[in-house]
């Protein structure tokens, strides 16, 4: 089942909301995603019933932050607060999308990752396009680890039943479901580390390169030349696809162009009774956490680009 989400936006910013609804197309055809706007109402239609029905049949709300969004009464007020009680029960996932600056970090809206990346407002972007590519991505994430997909259920399956109960309903993964999420979260790091080889290429100083090696493997470098002759780091990753030889089911080295079983950590598909998540290991650490793939790929990038000296704030 794909999942449902309600696009949250000022008319102001229709000009946004039709660029993403273009770049949406692809997780619309995958069936990843299916979408709600206003647009779906009829001429005569109850405006309330009609939002709050849709708002209530929906997983994901992505709200379209600008100026005019926060002075919005109706996006703000109406929609953005019953998206908050039904976050609060558990039923809703909020991600704001923020497609003009504004003074979002002043609103509730600021204790949730946004997208583009870091909440960079996308008219700041060098090319919008890679922007709304993040902002894809990151939606696509949110599918992959949160909500059920079409290839089988990668997150914990639950529904609430007449009385507003939620249920969590024990369940076994098979070989090929595994495959599949490891699948997805190879593709969905591949992604991350190729944008944001494509950002990082904007920063003076600093030079990235991204190179597919196989539908399952890459390597990335890059230089900061910041430093006096450079200083550069590489990364290699790659898909295991269940050959035994590997560690996990997607491993990594710090190597450009590195054998397949050549690996510094790697990443492994596990399950408790209701769902399907990744543990990173590397071989100097043997602490175990829960990721999706996205943080996956945010732990990873933030050690291949520290080794180059760059940080984030």
């Amino acid at each position: 089942m794909a999942v449902t989400a309600f696009i949250s936006y000022s008319h102001a910013d229709t000009k946004h909301l039709e660029r993403l609804h273009k770049h949406m197309a692809q997780l619309h055809r995958d069936g990843v995603f299916e979408t709600w706007t206003d647009h779906a109402i009829v001429p005569g239609s109850n405006l309330d019933s009609e939002v709050f029905t849709a708002l209530h049949a929906s997983q994901v709300f992505i709200a379209l932050v600008s100026p005019d969004y926060l002075a919005s009464n109706y996006c703000y007020e109406k929609e953005f607060e019953e998206a908050q009680k039904l976050e609060a029960e558990g039923r809703l996932h909020i991600v704001p999308v923020i497609v003009e600056p504004c003074d979002w970090l002043s609103s509730p809206l600021k204790s949730r990752m946004a997208l583009p990346k870091d909440g960079k407002p996308i008219p700041e972007w060098t090319n919008e396009n890679v922007a709304y590519l993040n902002v894809i991505q990151g939606l696509r994430a949110v599918a992959t680890s949160t909500y059920k997909k079409p290839l089988g259920p990668a997150g914990e399956r639950d529904a609430a039943d007449v009385r507003g109960r939620r249920l969590k309903i024990k369940q076994e993964f098979d070989t090929i479901q595994r495959r599949d999420f490891a699948d997805e979260a190879f593709r969905v790091i591949r992604d991350y580390f190729k944008t944001s080889c494509e950002e990082l290429n904007q920063a003076e100083d600093l030079r990235a390169r991204f190179e597919s090696m196989s539908d399952n493997s890459f390597t990335c470098t890059v230089v900061n030349r910041g430093y006096k002759g450079g200083r550069d780091a590489h990364i290699t990753v790659h898909n295991s696809k269940g050959s035994r030889h590997h560690f996990g089911d997607i491993n990594y080295a710090w190597q450009s162009h590195s054998e397949s079983n050549t690996s510094n950590g790697h990443v492994r598909v596990d399950a408790d009774e209701y769902n399907m998540f990744l543990s990173l290991n590397d071989f100097m650490s043997s602490e175990k956490k829960r990721y999706d793939a996205k943080q996956v790929a945010d732990v990873l990038w933030l050690e291949f680009t520290n080794q180059a000296g760059i940080e984030y704030d």
